[in-house]
C-alpha cells in the first residue's frame, strides 16, 4: 500500500512539473541546436578535407537527432517509441561513422593495412628476439590471438573491426524495426523484464551487439593511438562514447529501477526521465563538441593543389599619341587573370558529398559484412550436404552383407650406428587387412590382403 501510494503521489508530482520540465528541456535543447548546427555549419563552409569531414558531420548531427527526439518524446509521450527508434537507428551509423573517421585521419583504409602489417612484423619479431616460451601464432585460434595479441593479426585485424562496428549498425536497425513490428501487436513491452515481451530479448541482443562494438572500437584505438596523436584521439573517443554507451546504459538503468519499484513502472514516466536527461546531456555534448571537433585545423589546411584552376582574358584598346600621329594610334592590351578555387567551399557540394559520398560507403560496407557473415554459414551447410551425400552414395554402393576391413599396421625399424651416431635406417612397415568371413567359425580372421614396405633413409656407411 505505501509503494502504491508512494508511486502515486509520485506521478501527481509529475503531471504538476511536466510543463516545466518541458520547458527546462527545451532551453536546453535550445543551446544544443544552436551550437551543433553552428558547428556543422563552419564545417560545411571549410570543406577541405572531404574523406574526414563527412564523417566528422556525421558524429556531429547525431547532438540535434538526440536533442530533437528528446524534447519531442518529452513533449508528447505518444510519440516516445517513434523517436527512440529513429535514435537508435543514427545512433549506430554515429558510431560507424566514428570508427570511418579514425580511418580517414591514418590516410585510408590501405595506409591501416601497411600500418597493422608493420606492427605484426615488429610483434613477430619480437617473440622471436625475446625467447620461444609463447606458443607460435599458426598454433593459435584468431579468437585467442584477436583477445590477447591482436597486433599479431595484421591486416585481418582491421577485417574483424571493420565487422563488429558494421554489425552493430545492422543489429541495432534490425532490432529498431523489430521493436515497432512487436509495439504494433502489444509484445514489446518496453522497460518490461517478463519472458513474454520482446523487450527483454532485444536489450540482450543489442547490450551484446554494442559491447562488442565498442570492445573493437577501443582496440582499434589501441592499435593506432600513436599515429592518431595530431588529432587528440582520446579527447574524441571519450566524448563519442559519453553520448552514444552512456546514454544506453542509464536507459537501462533507469528501467531496471522502475521494474525494482523505487520510480513507478509507468511508461511515459520511465521515458520522461530518460529524455530530460538526455536534453541536457545533448546541451553538454555540443560544447564538448565544439572544442574537440573544432573546424580551425580545416581552415589552415593548404588545398591549392587540389583546387580548381580558372583564367579569364579580358582585352582593351587604348589610343598612345604619338608626335607623328595627332589621331593616336589604338593599341590592343590582353590581361589574363588566373584563380585558384578551394575545393568544397560551395556548401551545397559539401552537403552533397557528406550524402551520397557517406551513403556509398555504408552501402558498400554493410554488403560486405553481410557476406562475410553468410559466407561461413554457406560454407558450412555444404561441406555438411556434402558429407551426408557422401555417406549415402557409400551405403548405396556398399554390397550386401559386406563388412569393413578391419586394417592392422605393423611397423619395425632398424638402425644402423657409427660412433653413436645413425648412419642408416630400414623400416619395413607391415599392413595387414583382414575381413571376418560369414561362413567362419566365430573369431576366425580371414587374410585377405598382405603388404609390406621398406623403406631407407639415412648415409651409406662407407668403408
Amino acid at each position: 500500500m505505501a509503494l502504491d501510494e508512494g508511486s502515486s503521489s509520485f506521478r501527481d508530482l509529475y503531471r504538476s512539473l511536466h510543463t516545466s520540465v518541458v520547458l527546462v528541456g527545451a532551453a536546453f535543447v535550445l543551446v544544443a541546436l544552436l551550437v551543433s548546427l553552428w558547428l556543422i555549419l563552419q564545417h560545411l563552409r571549410s570543406y577541405s578535407n572531404p574523406e574526414e569531414q563527412k564523417w566528422i558531420i556525421a558524429v556531429l548531427f547525431m547532438v540535434p537527432v538526440y536533442a530533437s527526439e528528446s524534447i519531442i518524446s518529452l513533449w508528447h509521450s505518444e510519440f516516445s517509441l517513434a523517436c527512440d527508434i529513429l535514435r537508435n537507428c543514427y545512433e549506430a551509423f554515429a558510431l560507424y561513422a566514428f570508427g570511418r573517421y579514425l580511418v580517414a585521419c591514418l590516410g585510408g583504409e590501405r595506409q591501416v593495412f601497411r600500418l597493422l602489417e608493420n606492427k605484426k612484423r615488429e610483434e613477430l619479431t619480437e617473440q622471436l628476439l625475446e625467447s620461444q616460451d609463447k606458443a607460435p601464432v599458426r598454433n593459435r585460434s584468431r579468437v585467442h590471438i584477436f583477445f590477447w595479441d591482436p597486433n599479431a593479426l595484421g591486416e585481418r585485424l582491421y577485417t574483424i573491426i571493420k565487422f563488429g562496428l558494421v554489425q552493430y549498425m545492422i543489429l541495432k536497425s534490425l532490432c529498431a524495426f523489430l521493436s515497432s513490428i512487436l509495439e504494433l501487436f502489444g509484445k514489446y513491452g518496453d522497460g518490461e523484464f517478463k519472458w513474454y515481451y520482446g523487450y527483454p530479448y532485444i536489450a540482450v541482443v543489442i547490450n551484446f551487439s554494442q559491447t562488442w562494438a565498442l570492445y573493437c572500437l577501443v582496440k582499434f584505438y589501441n592499435a593506432t593511438h600513436e599515429k592518431l596523436q595530431e588529432i587528440r584521439p582520446l579527447a574524441k573517443f571519450i566524448s563519442f562514447k559519453a553520448i552514444v554507451f552512456a546514454t544506453w546504459w542509464q536507459g537501462l538503468g533507469i528501467a531496471i529501477i522502475c521494474h525494482i519499484g523505487i520510480l513507478p513502472k509507468e511508461g511515459k514516466v520511465q521515458n520522461a526521465i530518460q529524455d530530460f536527461l538526455i536534453c541536457i546531456e545533448m546541451a553538454i555534448a555540443a560544447v564538448a563538441h565544439a572544442f574537440v571537433f573544432n573546424v580551425e585545423p580545416y581552415q589552415h589546411i593548404p588545398v591549392v593543389e587540389h583546387g580548381e584552376i580558372t583564367s579569364e582574358e579580358s582585352k582593351l584598346e587604348v589610343k598612345v599619341d604619338s608626335d607623328d600621329d595627332s589621331n593616336g594610334t589604338p593599341t590592343t592590351i590582353e590581361e589574363k587573370e588566373t584563380h585558384v578555387e578551394a575545393p568544397g567551399t560551395s556548401i551545397k557540394e559539401s552537403v552533397q558529398d557528406v550524402v551520397i559520398g557517406g551513403g556509398h560507403h555504408v552501402v558498400k560496407d554493410v554488403a560486405l559484412t553481410i557476406s562475410q557473415a553468410i559466407g561461413p554459414v554457406e560454407k558450412g551447410v555444404e561441406k555438411g550436404v556434402g558429407k551426408i551425400q557422401d555417406t549415402f552414395h557409400h551405403i548405396s554402393l556398399k554390397p550386401k552383407g559386406e563388412k569393413e576391413p578391419e586394417v592392422e599396421v605393423e611397423e619395425h625399424i632398424t638402425e644402423n650406428t657409427v660412433d653413436g651416431e645413425p648412419v642408416a635406417v630400414d623400416a619395413e612397415v607391415e599392413v595387414e587387412r583382414t575381413v571376418q568371413d560369414d561362413n567362419s567359425m566365430e573369431g576366425e580372421s580371414l587374410v585377405v590382403n598382405r603388404e609390406v614396405a621398406i623403406e631407407r633413409t639415412g648415409k651409406d656407411n662407407k668403408r
